[in-house]
């Protein structure tokens, strides 16, 4: 399943992703920190959808109450109807 998600609160402006047997792959940021982006789509590719969730929720950049890494796991938790 392929998966678009409209960002809130930071300054990349959505996320694209598939959902395969339960893992996620071909994480694209669209905008944001180039490198923080890419890193954390780096590091969470192939991992389970539920271990993106739990690893990922509650991480905030700086004084905003959310961040890049906080949108994708609220993204794969829309994804799976959470």
């Amino acid at each position: 399943m392929h998966y678009t998600y409209k960002t809130k609160g930071v300054c990349s402006r959505g996320i694209e992703f598939d959902i395969v047997d339960s893992k996620v792959t071909n994480i694209r940021f669209h905008g944001g920190c180039s490198g923080n982006t890419k890193g954390v789509a780096a590091l969470a590719e192939g991992m389970s959808a539920q271990e993106i969730a739990e690893k990922l929720s509650g991480i905030r950049c700086g004084f905003k109450s959310t961040s890049c890494p906080d949108q994708l796991a609220l993204a794969v938790k829309e994804a799976l109807g959470e």
